[in-house]
């Protein structure tokens, strides 16, 4: 009867194939078979890691919160008002504005301002309107 951690009696008795002359095994090469059959110890290559059998996979990220996304808003935020005011101070070369009728004169980076706001304004109200219709559809349902 052979054992898992057999000893030299489990062992072939007569030459094996690298016994033989001219069949060197080179050195850190691995052993045939028939001379490791009784070790059961596993190989490093063989080693994996022992995983905790739970129901959940463990994360090792957080879950960001509302108060870290206020801080990003925050920061993109004055990031968009450094540009904003570098390109004001930039163009503060006079512009003629003509509109429906009025005339004036201000700023170009300033005239640029009010028409990037009032384009802001109108698709927040067309996206208001949407908004407003959906809920009335909704409400039906």
């Amino acid at each position: 009867m052979t054992h898992a951690r057999g000893g030299a009696a489990d062992r072939p008795t007569g030459p094996t194939g690298h016994e033989l002359p001219g069949n060197e095994v080179p050195e850190g090469a691995l052993e045939p078979a028939e001379l490791r059959a009784g070790d059961v110890r596993p190989g490093a290559e063989e080693v994996a890691p022992v995983r905790p059998a739970s129901s959940k996979p463990v994360s090792t990220r957080s879950r960001p919160t509302r108060i870290s996304g206020t801080w990003v808003a925050v920061i993109a935020g004055l990031v968009v008002l450094v540009v904003l005011l570098v390109f004001i101070l930039q163009n503060l070369d006079p512009a003629r504005v003509r509109f429906f009728g009025a005339e004036g004169s201000l700023p170009l980076a300033i005239a640029m301002l009010f028409s990037a706001i009032g384009g802001a304004v109108l698709v927040a109200l067309v996206g208001g309107a949407r908004i407003l219709q959906l809920r009335k559809q909704a409400r039906h349902r």
